[in-house]
């Protein structure tokens, strides 16, 4: 079951950015396999929060959260998403973060086109604009106690998926992360172990691309639009 905790007050305030929620949960399922758990619980606080949160089974967030702008019904997919994407596949060391935030975002951007809003590589490509803007001094792969948290670690392993889903085509791809989830469920991983599994699922070696993307500072550019293959 999903259930919603939150003041009465803002009972007319929760449809705006959770109102797709159901349908979220439903693309998420259909993408990565079957909810992993019992039930998904949102409660909301009456005070503002500068971010929400996500535990196993629930997310909590401010109010200030209720509205229907684009980064306030993001931030409902990404805590959606983790619940297979942190929850019933965690990691097993902290410098491997990007395998629960940037997942999430890319999963920000999967709902997007799914939901009538820029599909994914639109989204990509703005994001990768803006961060080659940014400075070039964080390794994804192991970015360190004070940029863990760093939105180039989120933007740049969406970024990572990207490229991994031109690089290998549509199909590929999702059946990828499909039988990830489904190998590792409730888990603990590695980035190792998920480009292992992604060379296998390919059948082609990935190195390169991993390389560029965890172990180089300076951001690669992504592959042609043209090269994802259904």
């Amino acid at each position: 079951p999903m259930t919603a905790v939150l003041p009465s007050a803002l009972l007319g305030s929760y449809g705006s950015a959770f109102g797709r929620q159901p349908e979220m949960l439903d693309f998420f399922a259909r993408l990565f396999g079957p909810y992993p758990f019992a039930g998904y619980t949102v409660v909301v606080t009456a005070d503002q929060l500068e971010i929400p949160l996500e535990a196993q089974g629930m997310s909590t967030f401010g109010s200030n959260f209720l509205t229907a702008d684009w980064d306030n019904v993001r931030l409902v997919a990404h805590e959606l998403s983790h619940q297979w994407f942190g929850n019933a596949v965690t990691l097993a060391s902290w410098r491997d973060i990007w395998l629960h935030e940037g997942f999430a975002c890319y999963c920000e951007w999967l709902w997007s086109e799914e939901s009538g809003g820029r599909s994914a590589d639109e989204q990509a490509r703005a994001h990768w604009k803006k961060l080659s803007a940014k400075p070039q001094d964080l390794m994804l792969g192991d970015p360190g106690p004070d940029l863990m948290f760093d939105d180039r670690v989120y933007k740049r392993g969406a970024l990572l998926l990207h490229a991994l889903r031109l690089t290998v085509g549509d199909a590929t791809f999702f059946e990828m992360l499909r039988t990830w989830i489904d190998a590792n469920r409730y888990g603990s991983v590695t980035s190792a172990m998920f480009e292992s599994h992604a060379a296998e699922s390919a059948g082609q070696p990935l190195d390169a691309l991993f390389d560029a993307w965890l172990r180089k500072r300076s951001l690669p550019p992504l592959p042609e639009a043209s090269a994802t293959s259904g």
